[in-house]
């Protein structure tokens, strides 16, 4: 069965597009994900440590038919391929990429937590989200995508990447 499922990505070392790229193609080559829609890439303002550069973002839609914690397994493993060094939290990283929804599931275990916990607190992610499903509800919070980005409290700056 296939399930909706929401990613985000992010890179703001070297080549940030290429990051990017590398890591949708990975993810679109899996037999058990299909990528429905992407939003364009965003230019954002470092979170936690903002003496650093810029992130692209972008948000990834698919159908997915693998569990919860196997596309969790899967996208760490293209983060590795993709190019990743390990890193202290908030630090600069090639290529981020997290699980933000995965349908309407709700889980939270030490090493997993669906959806993800910091989604209303962040324009990065909010902003893509809202480009390619702005009516999708948190299934936590019970709002829109829309009414989550018009109350979030983020003031930082998210502008197309050109």
């Amino acid at each position: 069965m296939k399930t909706n499922v929401f990613l985000g990505l992010g890179s703001n070392i070297d080549d940030r597009v290429t990051h990017i790229n590398t890591a949708t193609s990975l993810i679109g080559s899996c037999s058990e994900i299909k990528i429905v829609k992407s939003s364009l890439i965003y230019e954002t303002e470092p979170w936690g440590i903002r003496n650093q550069k810029a992130f692209y973002n972008q948000v990834l839609m698919l159908e997915c038919s693998l569990l919860p914690e196997d596309l969790l397994t899967f996208v760490k493993e293209v983060e590795v391929k993709s190019g990743r060094t390990q890193r202290d939290k908030w630090h600069e990283r090639e290529i981020d990429v997290d699980v933000l929804f995965y349908d309407n599931e709700v889980v939270s275990t030490d090493s997993f937590c669906l959806p993800h916990k910091e989604v209303q607190n962040r324009k990065f992610v909010l902003v893509p989200m809202c480009e390619i499903a702005e009516e999708f509800v948190h299934p936590v919070l019970k709002k829109s995508m829309r009414v989550l980005l018009n109350e979030t409290k983020d003031i930082s700056e998210v502008k197309l990447y050109k």
